[in-house]
């Protein structure tokens, strides 16, 4: 797997367009940190892992509305491993106005636009979630 960020985001995808309520995928740090931010950020219930020490995995409860709507209604990879995008601080951009959120990979780990901005870093956009 060439983009592990990308397989991450057309799982999600995939998940909310098959009308599941959770989804199991391979574990590592990165996607554990981007799905406790989706988390944090109200587009995810729960987040939890699960599986053996060797095959770890992760296991996240994706978040519907009461209309049986999903919360996520679009998710987009920003820096692709072709063509990386790298901001400064005072240029991270807002996503849908703010009713979104981009994450980013500073030096200080990845964090949402809003606290990259008051933090004052810049970094890899990895993702936008809307």
């Amino acid at each position: 797997m060439t983009d592990p960020i990308s397989d991450f985001l057309a799982r999600v995808r995939n998940a909310i367009m098959s009308r599941k309520t959770t989804l199991e995928l391979p574990a590592s740090n990165v996607k554990r940190k981007l799905a406790e931010l989706m988390r944090d950020e109200g587009f995810l219930t729960a987040v939890g892992e699960a599986g053996t020490e060797k095959f770890r995995s992760i296991t996240i409860t994706l978040r519907w509305d009461p209309q049986n709507k999903p919360a996520i209604s679009g998710m987009k990879r920003v820096s692709k491993p072709g063509q990386r995008r790298y901001v400064p601080a005072d240029k991270i951009p807002r996503v849908r106005n703010g009713l979104g959120v981009a994450i980013i990979s500073t030096s200080q780990g990845l964090m949402t636009d809003r606290a990259a901005r008051k933090a004052n870093v810049g970094g890899e956009i990895l993702c936008e979630v809307w």
